[in-house]
């Protein structure tokens, strides 16, 4: 009996151990995309207005999105239900245009490849929701741009939104 618990013991410490590196690896990885990614900034589109804010969290849509969900579905004549892919867009002063769906062709100097999802006929970059402290939506109703950084591969993070004259919501 003493064997078997101590064995447990041992089983519990190196599951807790491995655990603790693992979730400590996706905070570095996240904390390096953050500190190395570029600035990159994507137009917030209308969403549905009785989602707009909901508690402590704001729904989001990019005008990136609408337009690539268009471009996909006039290609196919029918969206998948799930894909990934990437889209290619030129940057002028750090916003986000649609250029085209990646073909795989050079990019231009002011172009750069951003990876999405689609899911259920819906395009998505990163996340589909921006949250906050309970208490704050007035903070965040002007918003018309969501911060992202973008790492080599196109992946990106959402870490700010900003109003129509880039300045940063919600305070430092």
């Amino acid at each position: 009996m003493a064997v078997s618990i101590k064995r447990y013991r041992w089983v519990v410490v190196v599951a807790t151990l491995v655990v603790l590196v693992a979730v400590n690896s996706t905070i570095w990885q996240k904390e390096r995309h953050i500190a190395q990614g570029e600035v990159v900034y994507l137009a917030l589109a209308p969403v549905d207005p009785r989602s707009l804010m909901q508690g402590d969290y704001m729904a989001l849509n990019f005008a990136l999105a609408n337009r690539l969900q268009t471009e996909l579905y006039q290609r196919t004549e029918s969206l998948p239900t799930a894909m990934d892919g990437e889209v290619v867009v030129r940057l002028d002063n750090k916003v986000a245009h649609f250029q085209r769906i990646d073909d795989g062709s050079p990019l231009q100097a002011d172009e750069r490849r951003l990876h999405f999802r689609l899911r259920h006929g819906q395009v998505q970059f990163a996340t589909n929701a921006f949250f906050f402290q309970e208490g704050h939506t007035a903070r965040y109703e002007a918003a018309r741009y969501g911060e992202f950084r973008v790492n080599k591969a196109g992946k990106l993070l959402l870490t700010a939104l900003y109003d129509e004259s880039f300045h940063r919501l919600g305070g430092e």
